[in-house]
């Protein structure tokens, strides 16, 4: 009994939960709190738009309701958080979809912007100006609730627009008994990131399946191909159920790069094997692409690349692609950061180890 127990026990403190690209809860600063520089509140989550109060609201599901200029103005209003059935909608289990009209104000600089939902029974799905940003659960047919997850979405700052009203609508599914928008400290946040950001690639990129050798090229033309967020898993986009091989490709500006033999580029977690290519050369890879050999931990392995000082532009455009081969179930980018970072600044910070030379280990024991 004694060594039943014992077992019980390892196997509890050995297991991990499902990775996901939300945090828990954060806390607070106190209310009219000003931090200064180097204070510990600095180190704290800013409210930038509190998502407390009347939200636009309708039962079913059309993805029309996800674009921004869709015309909401006959749509009933809902208390958030709130569920459902306390609001005039007892014992309806399905789809619903909210709305809410905001005013983002100027993005601090340096900051991760963040969307907090609180709690939601079951699945959220979340647009931002049309645009999708992510989901916590999964929708029908291949439902699995997420009423005990704190809905936490990063969001690219791209897709805000500053000092402006912006759309935010959220699908919610709803299998049995309580439904909604249920619990939390909802709003807008600006949170401080572990290391800073040189140059944020989160957003919309180029994405097509399928796979050739020319779509590496920095002069390939692209216009025909799709747009999808970037992270967040192809399934989710349009491509529900795709296996094999797509590419993804975007473009950014380095001219205000500062110039440094440490830049990294980080691409979060990619499912399952990647190819990246940097103005068309190669710069880093992760599993066997050829043989589409999948060990099966591949798509919780960080991808950071060390950016070749000779490869990168930084007095203008460059084309970053990447090829990504998926064996089965989600496909493509699911779990952010992805952009540029330098590790000089982690070493400044006192986060990396003393030594002149960049240890890849220690860079992202302390940022993830």
């Amino acid at each position: 009994m004694l060594l039943l127990l014992l077992s019980f026990l390892l196997q509890s403190l050995a297991y991990a939960p499902p990775q996901r690209s939300v945090a828990p809860e954060p806390p607070l600063a106190p209310e009219g709190f000003v931090a200064s520089e180097g204070s510990f509140a600095s180190e704290m989550p800013q409210r930038l738009v509190d998502l407390r109060g009347f939200w636009l609201f309708q039962v079913g599901d059309d993805p029309d309701w996800a674009n921004a200029d869709f015309p909401d103005k006959n749509w009933g209003e809902i208390f958030v958080p709130s569920i459902w059935e306390d609001e005039g909608f007892g014992g309806y289990d399905g789809y619903a979809w909210y709305r809410k009209h905001i005013h983002v104000p100027r993005l601090p600089e340096g900051q991760t912007i963040v969307l907090d939902l609180g709690r939601v029974d079951d699945v959220s799905a979340v647009y931002i100006n049309g645009l999708f940003v992510g989901v916590i659960g999964s929708f029908p047919p291949d439902f699995r609730t997420a009423y005990h997850e704190w809905a936490r979405f990063t969001v690219p700052r791209s897709f805000l627009k500053e000092n402006d009203t912006n759309i935010i609508a959220v699908r919610v599914f709803d299998g049995q008994l309580e439904g909604g928008l249920r619990e939390g400290a909802l709003g807008l946040y600006a949170e401080p990131s572990p290391t800073p950001m040189v140059l944020d690639l989160a957003g919309r990129w180029k994405f097509r399946t399928g796979d050739r050798s020319s779509w590496r090229a920095p002069m390939f033309d692209d216009t025909g191909w799709d747009e999808v967020t970037v992270p967040g898993y192809w399934e989710l986009q349009g491509y529900n159920d795709y296996n094999g091989f797509a590419w993804y490709r975007t473009s950014f500006d380095a001219s205000t790069v500062r110039r440094a033999k440490d830049l990294v580029l980080l691409l979060g977690k990619i499912d399952d094997l990647d190819e990246v290519y940097l103005n068309g050369t190669l710069i880093g890879a992760t599993g066997n692409m050829e043989r589409q050999h999948i060990q099966g931990d591949e798509w919780q392995i960080v991808r950071a690349y060390p950016i070749p000082p000779e490869v990168l532009r930084y007095g203008g455009e460059n084309v970053l692609a990447v090829r990504i081969y998926d064996g089965r179930i989600g496909g493509g980018f699911h779990e952010g950061p992805v952009g540029l970072v330098q590790a000089v600044d982690v070493e400044q910070k006192g986060t990396a180890p003393e030594a002149p030379s960049f240890s890849l280990w220690e860079f992202l024991k302390n940022w993830f």
